[in-house]
Order: structure tokens, then sequence, then C-alpha cells
């Protein structure tokens, strides 16, 4: 029997915790068992499980409430909860047209004030999606990253309006539109854009922070068109969409 040492065991409780969060067994709320649950689950002890609670929560992955528990995700933002009744009345390309519109800002902004050890965690959630295995891990990995952004650049009401699309974003439905224009060569892409926008704010430069996410979410909005033109039903209306969405060019 392999004994695994305390980092090991952390790191394979890690994963395990990664893995319950991925398989929609927490239901919309996305609260997690205690501590002490989670010790009986996977049988280990809770001083494992309290380390591997800190790093899902220190990749932005988790937050805890104290007396309430521990959830997946951030704390939700009353404003950005109020704007997203918006949901039912929207698509997936109006909202990659406002990403397009905010999350370039957010990158410039955080060229200017993010924090080195800020920037390592981008490094990480970038990794951790391209090693992720199935389309809920890719979308946690991807939704964190970009979460951790919005955050880092300290702008509450830009914040409040990224939290209306984050919002969005997370809905199952909307997490699965974005799964099938997801391929192993597009992920490469992704990850290597990721890199771009990561350097770029590591170095202080703020037009190109800018500019690297803007061709991020491009790329993103372009596959979803191409999704739209593969749909006999949605032709013409895909047409209409290209037209009117397309990301401006610079002006």
């Amino acid at each position: 029997m392999t004994v695994l040492d305390a980092k090991s065991q952390i790191d394979l409780l890690r994963t395990r915790i990664l893995d319950l969060i991925a398989s929609g067994e927490l239901g919309q709320a996305g609260k997690l068992p205690t501590e002490r649950a989670l010790s009986n689950r996977f049988r280990v002890g809770r001083g494992y499980v309290r380390q591997a609670l800190d790093a899902l929560e220190a990749d932005r992955l988790i937050w805890r409430h104290q007396g309430k528990g521990t959830f997946v995700g951030q704390p939700a933002d009353p404003i950005g909860d109020l704007a997203a009744r918006v949901a039912g009345q929207t698509n997936a390309l109006e909202v990659m047209e406002a990403r397009l519109c905010i999350e370039p800002e957010l990158a410039a902004l955080c060229a200017k004030r993010m924090q080195r050890h800020e920037v390592e965690a981008l490094r990480k959630q970038a990794q951790q999606q391209l090693e992720a295995k199935d389309a809920q891990a890719i979308e946690l990995w991807d939704g964190a990253l970009h979460r951790h952004i919005a955050q880092c650049a300290r702008n509450r009401p830009l914040l409040a309006a990224f939290s209306m699309l984050d919002k969005i974003r997370c809905d199952p439905d909307w997490v699965s539109i974005r799964a099938k224009t997801r391929t192993p060569s597009s992920l490469e892409v992704t990850h290597g854009e990721h890199l771009k926008v990561i350097t770029e704010i590591e170095a202080g430069h703020v037009e190109g922070a800018r500019t690297a996410m803007k061709d991020h979410l491009t790329t993103r909005f372009d596959a979803l068109l191409a999704d739209f033109d593969a749909r006999p039903q949605s032709e013409h209306n895909a047409d209409f969409l290209r037209q009117t969405l397309r990301p401006a060019g610079p002006t």
C-alpha cells in the first residue's frame, strides 16, 4: 500500500473535491459538505480537508461564509444578481458582445493594479483549464480566470457589470452552448491567448492587455458564430447576427 506524503494527500483531496464540484451533485446553491462530512467521505483527516479547501479558496474556486458554510464560486454580488434577470431576454452572442465591451477594460486596469501573487494565480488557473478532462472542469477554470481578472481590476461598477454576465454564463444551458464550440485544438488556442493576456498584465502593458483580451474574446465570438452557422434552422438569423454583433474593428 502506497503512503502519500502530506502534499500529495492534499493535492489528491483537492482533485476529488473538484470532481465533486464538477459532478453537479451540489445543486444550484453550490454548497459543499462540511469539513467533517468531507473527511468521512474521503477518509482523510479534517486537517487535510481544511488545507485542500484553503487551496481552492486561494484559487477563487470556492468561498466561505461564517456560520453558513462553503460554496462554489465567489460571493454573489447583489447588483449582479439583480441585473442577471435579463438572462431570459438575451442570447449567447449578445453576452459575448457585452463581454467585448467590458473585459478588455478590466484587463487594462489589471495591468495597472494586479499584484505579483495574483498574476501567479492566473497562470495556475490557465494551466488547470488546459489540463481539465471534461467540459464542466474546463468551464470551471475558465470562469475562475476571467472572474479573477474582474476582481483584481478593483473597479466596483465594472465588477458589477461583469457579475451580471458571469451569472448568465454559469447557467448550465449556457455552459452547454460554449462546450459545443470547444475542441482540443481550440483549447490550445485559448490557452495561448490566456497566457498572452497574463503576460501583458504582468508586464504592466495597459494597451497590450486590453488588445490581448479583445483578441481572445473575438476568437470565442467567432466560434459561437460558426456554431450558429452550422444550424440549418438558424442560417438566416446567423447572417443577421454576423452583420450586427461582430466586434467593431479598431477605432
